[in-house]
């Protein structure tokens, strides 16, 4: 995951406003939600923990994971969060995925950034994309 390492490396060098304006700079950047899944976004696909309304998709091709996500514009940290996400863990592994570390959002310096609630639910959304990941392994090898 030389990318996503790369992404926390260089958002945990930054002061508190550099972060947030990285943050902002993924919000802008989060690609749309594949047509065929914007009929999805539904209480099965949505993250609990978060107080804003983020749904997210894992798809397996081949060995590697494929994210989609949809976060909204009027949350952009939670929503520059969940881009950097599916930025960092493009072209992943299962193993790669399942071993992103847990405080993720605390070595990227974000706890001292955001809020509790906010971070508790960007830590939401790394759990859910480990949970969904290991759901879909599970069903592939079924």
């Amino acid at each position: 995951m030389p990318k996503l390492n790369d992404i926390i490396a260089e958002i945990a060098d930054c002061d508190r406003q550099e972060r947030i304006d990285l943050l902002l700079d993924y919000a802008r950047n989060l690609p749309s939600l594949p047509e065929r899944l914007e009929a999805h976004k539904d209480a099965s696909h949505r993250v609990e923990e978060c107080q804003s309304p983020v749904f997210l998709f894992v798809e397996l091709k081949g060995d590697r994971v494929e994210l989609f996500a949809d976060a909204p514009i009027e949350a952009p940290t939670v929503r520059g969060f969940v881009s950097l996400l599916l930025e960092g863990l493009e072209g992943a592994t299962v193993e790669d995925v399942l071993s992103v570390p847990n405080d993720l959002v605390a070595r990227c310096g974000l706890t001292e950034t955001l809020g509790m609630l906010r971070v508790r639910g960007l830590g939401g959304v790394l759990r859910r994309i480990k949970s969904e990941v290991t759901r879909a392994a599970i069903d592939r090898a079924h």
